[in-house]
């Protein structure tokens, strides 16, 4: 349920009352805890994990133990898992929540062929009854709100989001994102919502609209046009963890200011040292690059520099890097 209160809808899932309608998605190999902690200090109104296996012999390995770890900071934790066996979705639940989880997330919607191959994902919306079946079993499992994320079907001509979603809702399910692209049509394309505005007219559970939301005045476009509840980004926060908060400021009524170049770097700098720290530094150096890429490449700065700090190998020469794009940054400090 949702109240309009200054404009910006103001979202309860279960017994939590979100701080605002912008949510980041959940984004395997992105939104780890060091990426979520800056995008909830930033703004975000939910940050979702990045997606964990139900299967039971992953549970311990190096990469589920990372995903599963949460910051006492961020209220509430909310977890995604992934798979196709009931129990074996059941069972990953009440273990995030022993774990501390506070809303899990059940994923029908990536696309990647390795997930849909195993009939996970966005392929489990080819077998409504499977899907009737997994969200009965995980809302029976755990005592906390279990949302869903959804595509519009699994292709163009089996647009099937509507059944879904009345599934979801008979099932005790909470809130419903729905990803405004088939399985199909992957990222390729623009997102569609009116199958989105055709969820939040059958439904009564909040329906949050993804795909494509860019910016404020997408936002709030797609909120218009679809009655949606909020909205969730995904892809446009890489390299920008402030993205769902500047949105969320947008929706509010508030003049969202854009970030400068000097407050960009000292951003991407303390995402680095969380990196390095969370991860060690031997890994650490190597997993910032991909995150070091999308902000760079969002200033505008030329390939050859990004190439140059890819191989950078220590955490100093990689923050040095970072301190010479503004260096009366340092001077000041």
């Amino acid at each position: 349920m949702f109240t309009a209160i200054g404009g910006l809808p103001v979202v309860a899932i279960g017994p939590y009352k979100l701080a605002n309608s912008v949510l980041l998605a959940p984004m395997a190999g992105i939104t780890d805890l060091p990426f979520r902690h800056l995008a909830w200090r930033l703004g975000a109104g939910l940050v979702y994990g990045e997606m964990t296996v139900a299967r039971p012999d992953l549970w311990h390995t190096r990469k589920s133990i990372e995903r599963r770890t949460l910051d006492p900071r961020i209220q509430p934790a909310a977890v995604q898992i992934a798979g196709a066996e009931p129990k074996w979705l059941a069972d990953a639940a009440q273990r995030h929540v022993d774990e501390g989880a506070q809303i899990i997330d059940i994923n029908m919607g990536c696309p990647a062929k390795k997930v849909c191959d195993k009939a996970a994902g966005s392929a489990l919306l080819r077998d409504e009854g499977l899907v009737r079946s997994i969200l009965e079993a995980v809302v029976k499992a755990v005592d906390v709100p279990v949302t869903l994320k959804i595509r519009t079907g699994w292709c163009p001509n089996t647009k099937n989001a509507v059944t879904i979603a009345r599934i979801a809702e008979a099932s005790g399910v909470s809130a419903l994102t729905v990803h405004g692209r088939t399985r199909a049509c992957r990222f390729k394309g623009c997102a569609e919502y009116q199958t989105v505005s055709e969820v939040v007219t059958s439904v009564a559970i909040p329906v949050f609209a993804n795909g494509d939301i860019g910016d404020v005045d997408k936002a709030k476009s797609v909120v218009e046009r679809t009655g949606a509840a909020g909205v969730m980004v995904g892809r446009s926060a890489l390299g920008a963890p402030w993205l769902p908060g500047y949105v969320a400021r947008g929706l509010a009524g508030e003049v969202a200011q854009e970030l400068d170049f000097v407050e960009r770097v000292v951003i991407m700098r303390e995402h680095l040292d969380a990196m390095h720290r969370f991860y060690g530094v031997e890994r650490g150096v190597k997993i910032v690059r991909k995150h070091v890429r999308w902000y760079l490449q969002r200033l505008q700065l030329d390939e050859q520099r990004i190439k140059l700090f890819n191989r950078l190998d220590d955490p100093e020469s990689q923050q040095r890097f970072l301190s010479e794009l503004t260096p009366t940054l340092d001077r000041a400090a």
